[in-house]
């Protein structure tokens, strides 16, 4: 172990528990019951998001109207009338954070889009699409920045969607291991995470759309972007860390000086939340706790219904317990990002992990790290 130094880390405590082989979340039945239902819903929630995401990206490409985009080519008047009274998924949700992605870049995906060679690609996309459409070739003509800009959303649609598909599942296949009674501590939750991002650590991503037959790369093989460095890592970064301010809950007013102007210093993501305000108009994220609502695993439905409220603070609850497994997720990624062995008997190597575990836990200080620690349902 490494010598304690002079000054302690203010979050020494937790790299410590890290170390050791511990995690972030304290291990309780409880705790675990709460982590695995709650991912077991949400598994279910982005394997919908995902389809719908994809769907978007190869379907409905540079479409500037596209009304069902939510439908993934299904449309019915029974489909119609779900998607009006708001008995479906709520898809808003995945957009608003394929854009927070967007907004905030980062990853080798932010420096590709920069890249000539994507423009190139681009800009052989948008020909083919426009060819027959006087209309928006005119459009471009005026504004020739608009639908490259629309592209590289797009090419966020996808990325966002491959993403997801993989996290779906894996969380879902935690909950069957846990429903196996192979799953039985938090450890083992981080353990299963941390093996399902390192085995997709490497998968390529990639993007091509079909234009009248003919398929155009946007992301080719050959762009060498990858699931970890460049889906993974943006989306830790944005989802978790950043966010965006929510409205009603922070003035946009420059002057009351209540939001940083230099966005690497938001703190509004999923690890900083507080869940009371979810439920609240403009909370993006009560969109998500809405869907996954429906998707309750029957035990941690019974969990809920046995505390003093019940089902009253429903969304709330929901919300503690995604927060949870949140930091089950970011422990996985900490652990699966280290850059030398957890056990390494080498003192530079230990000392080059201590400083990469206090880098993170600078950026979790302020989060709800303390609060998961004593926080049980009530």
């Amino acid at each position: 172990m490494l010598e304690t130094p002079t000054a302690r880390h203010p979050s020494t405590a937790y790299i410590e528990r890290i170390l050791s082989g511990k995690t972030l979340l304290p291990d309780t039945p409880e705790n675990t019951l709460e982590v695995v239902g709650i991912l077991k819903s949400y598994g279910v929630v982005i394997g919908a998001y995902s389809k719908n995401l994809l769907y978007i990206a190869e379907h409905q490409f540079l479409e500037l109207f596209p009304f069902f985009k939510y439908f993934n080519g299904k449309t019915s008047l029974s489909a119609l009338l779900r998607h009006w009274f708001h008995d479906r998924i709520n898809y808003e949700y995945a957009e608003y954070c394929m854009k927070v992605m967007l907004w905030h870049g980062g990853g080798g995906l932010d420096s590709y889009l920069d890249s000539g060679e994507f423009k190139l690609l681009a800009r052989k996309a948008i020909d083919a699409k426009i060819r027959n459409n006087p209309l928006i070739r005119s459009l471009n003509q005026v504004f020739p920045d608009f639908l490259p800009e629309q592209i590289r959303q797009f090419v966020y649609y996808s990325v966002l969607g491959q993403f997801w598909d993989v996290m779906s599942e894996l969380f879902l296949t935690l909950a069957d291991r846990y429903e196996q009674g192979k799953i039985t501590s938090i450890p083992d939750v981080v353990a299963h995470i941390k093996a399902g991002l390192v085995a997709a650590a490497g998968n390529p991503i990639t993007y091509s759309v079909d234009i009248g037959g003919q398929s155009y790369d946007l992301i080719p093989k050959s762009a060498g972007l990858i699931f970890i460095s460049d889906a993974a890592v943006p989306y830790v970064e944005a989802i978790f860390f950043r966010g965006t301010p929510f409205p009603g809950t922070v003035s946009y007013n420059a002057q009351a000086q209540q939001i940083s102007p230099d966005p690497g210093r938001f703190a509004y993501g999923a690890l900083y939340a507080d869940p009371l305000p979810v439920g609240g108009a403009g909370i993006p994220p009560t969109l998500l706790m809405q869907d996954m609502r429906h998707y309750l695993p029957e035990s941690l439905h019974r969990l809920y219904q046995n505390t003093t409220r019940k089902e009253a603070d429903l969304l709330i609850k929901i919300c503690e317990s995604f927060q949870k497994s949140m930091f089950c997720v970011t422990n996985a990624a900490i652990l699966g990002l280290m850059p030398h062995d957890l056990e390494t008997t080498d003192p530079k190597e230990q000392k080059v992990n201590q400083h990469y575990l206090e880098g993170w836990m600078d950026r979790l200080r302020t989060s709800q790290l303390e609060t998961v620690q004593t926080n049980s349902l009530q």
